[in-house]
C-alpha cells in the first residue's frame, strides 16, 4: 500500500492514471477480496469436474441387465423319454409327461416335432416298438401327424439306456449363460462395481416365466368389450345399486 501511495505523489492529480491509481487504492480490501473469490470459484468447479472421483457410486456404468440382456432366440427343446429293454407300454406319469410336451409344443411352434429313436442300444428294439404310442400321445392331444418326423440316432452298445428323444423348434426368450467367471472377484472391490455373473440368474428365471416372446415386442391386441355385462354395470350403477358381486 506504501507504494501505491509513493506513486500517486509522484505522479500528477490532472492525470487519467494518477485517478484510476487514487481509486484503486481508495477500494476497501473485501471488495478486492470479494472479486478473487468469483474468478476463483470457477476454477475449482473445473478442478473438480476434470479430477472425478473414481469411487463414486453413481459413476459405475455396469448394469446386470445389460450384461446379462434377455434376448429372442430359436432354442430346440427336448424331452428325453427312458425305455428300458423290456418295457412294452409306457405308464400313466410318463405318458403324462408327452402330453405336457405336445401341449407346449402347440403354444409356442407350427413346426414339426421328431421322434428320435436310439440305434445300436440293448434298448433300441423296445424304443421302437414304443413310437406308435408315442405318436398316439402326440396326434390325441393335437398335434397334427403330418407334423411328427421320426429319425434315429447312433447310441453305445454299453451304458445306460438311451432314451427315446422328442424335440422341436421354437422362438424362446433366453439370457446368455450362467456361471462365467472371466475375472477376480477381487479386482471390483475398490471401484464397487458388480461382479460379472451378479443378476444373470435374476435374468434367467425372468426370461423362463415368459408365456409369449411376443410380449417383449409389442403388446397384445386388446380383447373386445362384454357390451352385455357392460350394460348391466352401468344399470345397477345408475341406481345406486352394488355393481361388485353381479
Amino acid at each position: 500500500m506504501s507504494g501505491v501511495l509513493k506513486s500517486m505523489r509522484q505522479t500528477s492529480p490532472n492525470s487519467r492514471e494518477s485517478r484510476q491509481t487514487m481509486a484503486f487504492a481508495r477500494r476497501p480490501i473485501h471488495t478486492l477480496l470479494l472479486a478473487a473469490i468469483v474468478v476463483g470459484c470457477p476454477l475449482v468447479v473445473t478442478g473438480c469436474g476434470t479430477n472425478k472421483d473414481k469411487m463414486s457410486t453413481s459413476g459405475i456404468p455396469d448394469d446386470y441387465r445389460t450384461r446379462h440382456p434377455i434376448m429372442l432366440s430359436e432354442v430346440e427343446h427336448t424331452l428325453d423319454v427312458p425305455v428300458a429293454s423290456g418295457d412294452r407300454a409306457f405308464t400313466v406319469g410318463v405318458q403324462d409327461s408327452i402330453a405336457g410336451f405336445a401341449a407346449d409344443y402347440l403354444a409356442a411352434s407350427t413346426g414339426t416335432i421328431q421322434i428320435q429313436l436310439p440305434h445300436g442300444s440293448p434298448n433300441a428294439g423296445a424304443a421302437a416298438g414304443m413310437r406308435k404310442q408315442i405318436r398316439n400321445v402326440l396326434t390325441t392331444r393335437g398335434v397334427q401327424a403330418n407334423r411328427i418326423i421320426e429319425t434315429s440316432y447312433p447310441a453305445g452298445a454299453s451304458g445306460d439306456a438311451a432314451p427315446v428323444r422328442l424335440s422341436y423348434v421354437a422362438i424362446t426368450a433366453v439370457t446368455n449363460p450362467c456361471g462365467e467367471w472371466p475375472e477376480d472377484l477381487q479386482n471390483n472391490t475398490y471401484s464397487n462395481r458388480n461382479y460379472h455373473n451378479f443378476g444373470c440368474a435374476t435374468q434367467s428365471n425372468l426370461a423362463a416365466q415368459i408365456a409369449n416372446p411376443m410380449d417383449l415386442v409389442t403388446p397384445r391386441d386388446a380383447a373386445p368389450i362384454d357390451a352385455a355385462r357392460r350394460s348391466t354395470v352401468i344399470g345397477l350403477y345408475r341406481s345406486g345399486e352394488d355393481t361388485s358381486s353381479d
